[in-house]
C-alpha cells in the first residue's frame, strides 16, 4: 500500500474567511477549487506534509514549551516558514488569536502558537541554524 498525499479537511463556519486567510494571507498555493448547489471546496498546497503522532505527555510539554500550559487540543497544524515571528504578525493582523508569541524550543526552533479561522490552532516554526 502507498499513500500519496496527507489531506487535512477543515469544516470552516466562516468559509471565505478561512480561505481567506490560508490561501491570500498565509500564502498557500491554491489546487482547485469547486462549487455547485451543495457548497464551496477549496484545496491548498504545501510543499511537504507530514503526520506526527504525539502522546499524551509529549503534547503536554510541547504546549508548555509553545504558551506555558496546555492550550491544544487533540489536533493542531505545524506551519514551517521561515520567519515565524513575522508570520505572527502578518497573521495577526489577519484575524488570528495569538495565543503565545515566538519562543526558542529545547528543539532549536523558534515557535509561536496561534489560534485561526476555521477553529485550527496553529504553530508557526522556523529552524535555528544549529550554531
Amino acid at each position: 500500500m502507498t499513500v500519496k498525499e496527507l489531506r487535512l479537511v477543515v469544516t470552516a463556519d466562516d468559509y471565505d474567511e478561512a480561505v481567506a486567510f490560508y490561501r491570500d494571507v498565509l500564502g498557500l498555493a491554491e489546487r482547485e477549487s469547486y462549487e455547485s448547489d451543495d457548497g464551496r471546496v477549496t484545496i491548498l498546497e504545501v510543499e511537504r506534509a507530514t503526520l506526527e503522532i504525539a502522546d499524551p505527555n509529549q503534547a503536554d510539554f510541547i504546549d508548555r514549551v509553545e504558551v506555558g500550559r496546555r492550550v491544544a487540543g487533540k489536533y493542531r497544524v505545524a506551519f514551517e516558514v521561515d520567519d515565524s515571528a513575522e508570520t505572527t504578525r502578518t497573521l495577526a493582523a489577519a484575524g488570528a488569536t495569538v495565543l503565545a508569541e515566538p519562543t526558542r524550543t529545547p528543539w532549536n526552533s523558534l515557535n509561536a502558537r496561534l489560534e485561526a479561522p476555521g477553529g485550527l490552532q496553529l504553530t508557526l516554526f522556523t529552524e535555528l541554524d544549529l550554531k
